[in-house]
Order: C-alpha cells, then sequence, then structure tokens
C-alpha cells in the first residue's frame, strides 16, 4: 500500500514552507537517507535567508510555556526540562531573551538528549559570535532537527502503513497476529533495498566540497565573486609553507557566487573524494577593489579516513579582514 506524503508533513518536520513544497512535491522517497540527502540540498541551497527564519520563528523557546508547543517539541526538550532547577530555568529564560533582542531569532539547538546546564552553556558560548555566523549554525542545529524529525515522520508513516496492510490480510486470510512481526520486517526490509538511484551513481545531491561567502561589513551575501578550486599534484606529499609553484595545483573547477553568496558545483558529485590537499581561492580584489586583499586562499587537507564526508569552507568578508571555519 502506497504512503501518502503532504506538504504539511514536511511542514511539521521544518517550519519552512519551500522545504514543505519541494519535499512533499519529490515524495515518496526510496528511504529514510535520500529523504535527508533531499531536504539537506534543498535547506542549504534553495532555502534563503528569509526561509531559515521562517523555520527558526517556529519553534518555541527551551522550557517555554507561553505558546502551544508540538508533541515532537515536548520529545525533544524532554531531557532538558528533567533536569531544569528553578534557578536554571530562570537563567535559560533570561539568555534567551538576551540572545533573541541580540540576534534577532529564537536560540536553536538540537536540543535531544541535552541537559539544560548543558544546553545554558551552549547558549552563552554563542552568545558572543558575530550575527552572521551564528545565523549560519542556527541553520546547522535547524538541519539536524529535521533530520530526527524526517525520522519519526518515516517511522510512523511506516507503522500505518504496515498495520493497514496487515488488517486487510487478516480479513482476508484469518491469520494469527504473530504474522503481522514478519510483515512489519518484510516492508522494512523490502523499502532499505529499494535502490534510490541506478548502479554506479552517487549517494550524495551535493559535491563533497563546498563554499558560500558572506560580506560582513554589508552583513548580506557576496554575490558575483569568482571561486577556483584546486588540489595539490606536486611531487612532494604536501604544500610547503611559501610554496609558490603554481603548476603543482590543479584546477577542478570555478563559478561565480549567485544571490545568496553560494557557489556552483565546483567539482563532480561523487561518493567519495580524493584524499589530499585542497585549495580554494576567493577572487576579492575584483569584487571589492578598494579592499586590503587581492585575492585570499585557504589551503585544507582531507584524510583518507574522511573521504565518505562533506566539506563546506564558507568566507567570511570584509574589507581588512576574513575569517572561515569547516561547516557541514
Amino acid at each position: 500500500m502506497e504512503r501518502q506524503w503532504a506538504e504539511k508533513d514536511f511542514l511539521s518536520c521544518s517550519g519552512s514552507t519551500k522545504l514543505a513544497r519541494e519535499m512533499a512535491a519529490a515524495a515518496p522517497f526510496a528511504d529514510l537517507d535520500h529523504a535527508i540527502q533531499y531536504a539537506r540540498d534543498i535547506w542549504f541551497n534553495k532555502v534563503d535567508v528569509k526561509g531559515w527564519l521562517e523555520s527558526f520563528a517556529a519553534h518555541p523557546e527551551i522550557g517555554s510555556t507561553s505558546k502551544p508547543i508540538s508533541q515532537w517539541s515536548k520529545e525533544e526538550q524532554s531531557t532538558a526540562i528533567a533536569t531544569a532547577d528553578g534557578s536554571t530555568m530562570q537563567e535559560l529564560f533570561e539568555w534567551n531573551a538576551r540572545y533573541k533582542e541580540k540576534f534577532g531569532f529564537v536560540f536553536l539547538i538540537c536540543a535531544s538528549g541535552r541537559s539544560s546546564p548543558e544546553i545554558l552553556n551552549e547558549l552563552k558560548r554563542r552568545f558572543i559570535n558575530r550575527p552572521i555566523v551564528e545565523l549560519e549554525i542556527a541553520a546547522e542545529e535547524e538541519m539536524k532537527i529535521i533530520e530526527l524529525r524526517l525520522k519519526k515522520l518515516f517511522d510512523s508513516k511506516l507503522r500505518t502503513s504496515s498495520l493497514q496492510t496487515a488488517q486487510v490480510s487478516a480479513s482476508k486470510h484469518e491469520v494469527r497476529v504473530g504474522i503481522i512481526g514478519g510483515h512489519l520486517t518484510a516492508v522494512a526490509k523490502v523499502l532499505s533495498e529499494k535502490p534510490n538511484e541506478t548502479a554506479g551513481q552517487t549517494h550524495r545531491t551535493r559535491p563533497p566540497i563546498t563554499t558560500h561567502v558572506l560580506d560582513v561589513a554589508r552583513g548580506s551575501p557576496a554575490s558575483g565573486l569568482e571561486v577556483r578550486l584546486e588540489i595539490w599534484k606536486g611531487d612532494q606529499n604536501s604544500p610547503s609553507f611559501g610554496e609558490a609553484d603554481s603548476r603543482s595545483w590543479m584546477l577542478y573547477g570555478s563559478s561565480i557566487t549567485n544571490s545568496d553568496g553560494r557557489s556552483g558545483h565546483l567539482m563532480p558529485i561523487t561518493d567519495d573524494i580524493e584524499a589530499g590537499f585542497y585549495r580554494i581561492s576567493f577572487n576579492t580584489g575584483n569584487y571589492n577593489p578598494s579592499g586590503f586583499f587581492p585575492y585570499v586562499s585557504i589551503v585544507f587537507e582531507i584524510r583518507e579516513s574522511q573521504k565518505s564526508e562533506h566539506f563546506h569552507v564558507p568566507l567570511l568578508l570584509s574589507p581588512f579582514s576574513f575569517s572561515t571555519y569547516r561547516g557541514s
């Protein structure tokens, strides 16, 4: 029996109308992993900042009783509520208010399994961040919440579908109730084995290395900025400090950042990336001719044990400073 998917199902997972609409249009999914990969691609590459804020607004503050809280939110905050005494909860309320006043949105954290003291410490630690950095972190935490809720959604759909099938089977054949357990196992096995790609194709929905550029001086994405990705192919195993031979770097791809500051594909979509040293370069001089940096290059290493991971290497840029970090 086909599982029915509605836009409201995915809206309850994310609070984002854009993500919910795209997910409902693509459903049904072969399995949970396929759905999560699709959701990540939508969330990080298609939902804009306005959409992120829409999603953030759907979440209650930790321990809040000022507005109705969904069952999923109650479950996710259950550990925090159980480990909170009066003083901790009061301090959480006060810091939540300070956070929202500074950043303009509710403090976002994947609270599942976390205690109140742990959440409070994380809130204080992140409070010192610049708004544009904190927005990115909050989006990463929201994606963790979406993944947890997608799993719950899949579990509930599977249980409903299996129960309906078992009831029809029992009415026709008067089978014993014990058969239902075998049916659940069979359905789960079929769903897990159902391929979501043809043989030889990747399970990823985006390249292993991605980037975006945020103009922290303007407080907006940096669009129209040229980006290049290269891999080290020199005689030495790794580039030395001060290495100037540009011939040792092989160009993987280049792109121009879009209106959200995100680059296009800089490399093919593949399951396992080649281990080695990579360099992302940004043509900052062309983007900001009056700035201090004619270009910015970031060199990083991907180890053999990390070949299946994703590497998001953003640039936070102003005319006289820049910073970066590894995202996901």
